[in-house]
């Protein structure tokens, strides 16, 4: 934790799973995190984070680190000090969101991770019994492998199409060589095999 705090960006790839613990932790100490992948946190947690995730976060695909089209370093110095510290009075007061307080203590004007997440399904139930009375389903042509796309609709958006992202979580064609996210998962695998068989 003293690294997060006396950092102002903090790298968070991949781990055995998109997203790793040590996002929040850096996120809890004030730090900038920087995502290589967009369910690192973006399609995962619209519920505790703001869907501009430029205001707290920076974003370089991993793809183009691979590449070496894109320096992580040049990238990072290119955010003035003003958008900095934006970014980071941004992060800082997301933290009540991020952490689960104290049923003791008294939060009053602050909603913590459990009240955000409490009021987010009282919405959706809410939503589902209204479209349930109205007779209509609550998006159309649901599609499974686009799961990740319905929680970034805008309010009254019923269907998805298109999306910037979808390089990152599409799986490659028959006869195709692995893009990045099948290489990187891939990758996030064998690593957690290789942790496996150390610790056998």
């Amino acid at each position: 934790m003293q690294m997060f705090q006396s950092s102002l960006f903090c790298l968070q790839p991949q781990g055995d799973s998109f997203t790793r613990r040590s996002a929040f932790d850096s996120m809890l100490a004030g730090c900038i995190p920087v995502f290589f992948h967009p369910g690192s946190a973006y399609t995962q947690y619209t519920w505790h984070l703001p869907k501009d995730y430029t205001k707290y976060s920076v974003f370089i695909p991993e793809g183009d680190i691979r590449k070496k089209n894109v320096s992580i370093e040049e990238r990072l110095r290119q955010i003035s000090p003003e958008q900095v510290k934006a970014m980071r009075e941004e992060v800082i007061n997301l933290i009540p969101r991020l952490i689960y307080a104290d049923p003791r203590s008294k939060l009053e004007t602050l909603k913590d991770a459990f009240d955000v997440a409490v009021q987010a399904v009282i919405n959706k139930v809410t939503r589902l019994r209204k479209n349930l009375i109205d007779g209509r389903t609550e998006y159309d042509n649901f599609i499974e492998e686009n799961s990740w796309k319905y929680d970034l609709l805008e309010e009254g958006q019923r269907e998805v199409g298109w999306h910037e992202w979808d390089p990152f979580f599409s799986k490659p064609k028959e006869g195709e060589g692995g893009d990045s996210v099948s290489s990187s998962a891939e990758a996030a695998k064998n690593s957690w095999k290789n942790e496996q068989r150390h610790l056998g």
